[in-house]
């Protein structure tokens, strides 16, 4: 009986060593994960509904069409499920257009450790991209991210960056230039020079007049309060103007619009917002709608863990004509029925 008794209590402990022991399936505690780490390759699961995602947003200045690109990521986040307050919260900064808060703004997002930064224009973008390689950022407003020195590739970004592109179509837009200044042998490029947006796309421009056998001339500003004179040095020098999306220039498009009707310069914008603001007619695309786009990238990236450089820079297809009547009717214009007809027509809002 003492025999038995001691195989079985020897039994007893070698059960009790097998089920004490080390296993891959350890209950040791995993090692933290910071909140701004890349997915990995393989993709993460899909986030439990409990978590509070941190979303940093930088903004370079308060106008129409960026205000538009953040009210379209945030309704678009909404309907996929992620609303600010619940399961995510969004921090909103606006650098107000100057370069010295973009940096500052920058700085706070990325020390908050955010889960992902929004970037609305290229200043902003590349402030933001500058300061950190662990972040996912999503930019927007941001004609081409190549030529902006924020990815590798637009095809293939690389690293932390990806997003959607404000492009537009600038061969219809000088069509259309055309089409409501039939006569026009000059045009006036109105720009900031150090946006670098804005240069990409003047340079598309000169080359579709040049197939017109139009003439471009640069006029070009380096801060806001620039803008009246040289607009005035236009007289008699230009018979169009078309600027670019350029945030400078559509955040002074009511004083931009106002001199050039004076001068009896017609303005052939970017995009819907300046249109709406008081140049005369545009090509252009929704920045709501690329908003809610860029919204679409970022749920990929918190929900389902992609990296976003795998991530090709997207675009917007869809594009509207608009034409300001308001304009039409200061500078004694009549537009084509053909266009009219196709074209969402709006009116200046009268100044306060």
């Amino acid at each position: 009986m003492k025999k038995i008794l001691a195989i079985l209590l020897t039994a007893a402990m070698a059960v009790g060593m097998v089920s004490c022991g080390s296993s891959p399936s350890s209950s040791a505690p995993a090692a933290p994960v910071s909140s701004d780490a890349q997915p990995s390759e393989e993709g993460a699961s899909t986030p439990s509904t409990d978590k509070v995602y941190n979303i940093g947003v930088i903004q370079l200045l308060p106008h129409t069409a960026l205000d538009a690109a953040y009210e379209g990521f945030v309704d678009g986040l909404k309907e996929a499920g992620y609303e600010d307050g619940k399961n995510i919260k969004i921090t909103y900064q606006n650098a107000q257009g100057e370069q010295s808060n973009c940096v500052t703004i920058a700085d706070k997002l990325i020390n908050d450790k955010n889960d992902l930064i929004l970037a609305i224009a290229t200043p902003a973008a590349q402030a933001v991209a500058n300061k950190t390689k662990d972040i996912p950022i999503l930019v927007t407003a941001v004609t081409d991210p190549a030529d902006a020195q924020l990815v590798a590739s637009n095809e293939a970004p690389g690293g932390n960056v990806s997003g959607t592109s404000d492009l537009n179509p600038i061969k219809e837009q000088m069509e259309l230039l055309t089409q409501l200044v039939p006569g026009a042998k000059k045009v006036g490029m109105l720009y900031c020079s150090s946006e670098a947006n804005s240069e990409f796309q003047v340079g598309l421009a000169k080359a579709e007049l040049e197939t017109k056998g139009i003439e471009s001339v640069d006029f070009t500003v380096t801060n806001a309060n620039e803008i009246q004179q040289v607009m005035q040095s236009m007289a008699g020098k230009v018979d169009a103007i078309y600027t670019p999306t350029d945030n400078m220039i559509a955040n002074a498009m009511v004083t931009v619009s106002m001199v050039a009707n004076q001068l009896k310069i017609p303005i052939i914008a970017a995009e819907p917002g300046m249109v709406e603001n008081g140049a005369l007619a545009t090509y252009g695309l929704s920045y709501y709608n690329l908003g809610k786009q860029t919204a679409a990238m970022a749920v990929k990236i918190l929900a389902e863990g992609a990296n976003p450089g795998d991530m090709p820079i997207e675009y917007l297809q869809e594009t509207e004509l608009v034409i300001n009547t308001t304009t039409a009717d200061a500078l004694g214009l009549t537009i084509p029925e053909d266009l009219a007809a196709k074209a969402r027509m709006v009116e200046t809002p009268e100044a306060e």
